[in-house]
């Protein structure tokens, strides 16, 4: 079992190298495959939480490796594979299964779900055919469309339910679809009790106690919460947050669990200015960019980070990579979509027969310099697992 909790990471060489290491796992796990070109600057730097200069320099790394190259008014693409022997017929080829994957992102959160679908399908020698929704419901219904009618034998979703009016008759309504599939991160709403629907997620609720529990035990009383508002997880993490500050005995203070769907430099500096008067310690961020950013303005206002606000965030996308690195509750991504993977085979394989699993998959705490270290006191560490029931 792992431990729940991993020792102190802290960045170590320069911002660049990390992100180079970043684009170029994604390449080699076939987020982008040869010959694509990569989101523009702006979008990929926003994503990693970066400036443009710094991403500059990790692209630039990557084209001096030749892994991918810089076309002069078009942008920047994986460089094409290199000319290889024969792989067999077309017959073979055309005969060999497919799956569709279908997510909202293909520069946040997502690649690494993706690189753990990949990494059990092509051991199984499946092939993948991935698309982005972009998180819009039109584009989201015209690609999942294009999976069934390109010939895919399954289906691995991740739906914008939260983008829906009714989205518990939407997963409903896939149970029309003439081919098995999966939820990867994303479960039934409202499900009825019989509800056959397969998914595998992260569980978020367990993974906000762990953050603070993780606080309360470095002695914090009064533990703000900066959150998100229509996300695919705001509501559990909001709701996991809630438990977590009743369970454990948090003094929770007016103004100081506030969410939004943006958060903006003025509304940041505002929460730090109320957490700060009213005597908030810690804060516990739904999101890297928006703990980096609180981080950056308590700074700015005064305040020691994490000497006078400790702050923990919530996705370990960028976490590690900003000047003062975060702490972080990191989801089981890889492991969530490996599963995910392998459940769907399981249905494959068994021509639908298979029995549904529903799984959570518990998050991990990574602990960096933006929480000021481990307990004072003995906190109850929750290994790293899993729980699923057949139905």
């Amino acid at each position: 079992m792992k431990s729940a909790q991993e020792k102190d990471s802290f960045l170590q060489g320069p911002k660049y190298l990390h992100v180079a290491k970043r684009l170029r796992a994604n390449i080699e796990n076939g987020l982008w495959a040869p010959g694509t070109q990569l989101p523009v600057e702006r979008e990929l730097a926003d994503t990693l939480a970066v400036s443009i200069n710094t991403l500059r320099r990790a692209v630039g790394e990557l084209v001096t490796e030749g892994i991918v190259q810089r076309r002069q008014g078009a942008g920047t693409f994986v460089a094409p594979p290199e000319p290889g022997p024969p792989t067999g017929s077309a017959g073979a080829s055309t005969a060999r299964r497919l799956v569709g994957v279908l997510v909202p992102s293909t520069t946040y959160y997502y690649p690494r779900v993706v690189e753990g679908i990949q990494r059990v399908l092509r051991d199984a020698g499946v092939g993948v055919v991935l698309a982005s929704s972009k998180y819009e419901l039109g584009v989201e219904q015209d690609e999942l469309d294009a999976m069934v009618a390109s010939g895919v034998q399954g289906l691995l979703l991740v739906p914008n339910l939260h983008l829906m009016s009714d989205p518990q008759a939407y997963v409903d309504g896939l149970r029309e679809l003439p081919l098995p599939y999966v939820l990867v991160e994303r479960r039934p709403p409202a499900p009825e009790p019989d509800d056959p629907t397969a998914w595998v997620g992260t569980d978020h609720a367990g993974g906000v106690c762990l953050a603070v529990r993780h606080l309360r035990g470095l002695g914090h009383q009064r533990i703000g919460h900066l959150g998100r508002r229509r996300t695919g997880t705001a509501e559990q993490v909001a709701q996991g947050f809630d438990e977590a500050a009743a369970l454990l005995g948090v003094d929770v203070v007016d103004g100081a669990v506030a969410r939004r769907e943006v958060w903006g430099g003025e509304e940041i500096a505002e929460y730090v200015r109320h957490c700060a008067t009213a005597g908030v310690t810690a804060v516990f961020c739904h999101g890297d960019r928006d703990a980096a950013a609180l981080v950056v303005e308590a700074r700015r206002q005064g305040l020691a980070v994490p000497r006078d606000l400790a702050v923990v965030a919530y996705d370990d996308e960028v976490a590690e990579v900003g000047d003062v690195p975060l702490t972080a509750v990191s989801p089981p991504k890889s492991e969530v979509g490996a599963l995910s993977a392998q459940l769907l085979l399981e249905l494959l394989d068994s021509a639908g027969s298979a029995p549904s699993h529903r799984v959570h998959i518990q998050p991990r705490l990574v602990v960096r310099t933006s929480c000021g270290g481990r307990p004072r006191t003995s906190v109850a560490g929750v290994p790293t697992g899993r729980t699923a029931s057949a139905g």
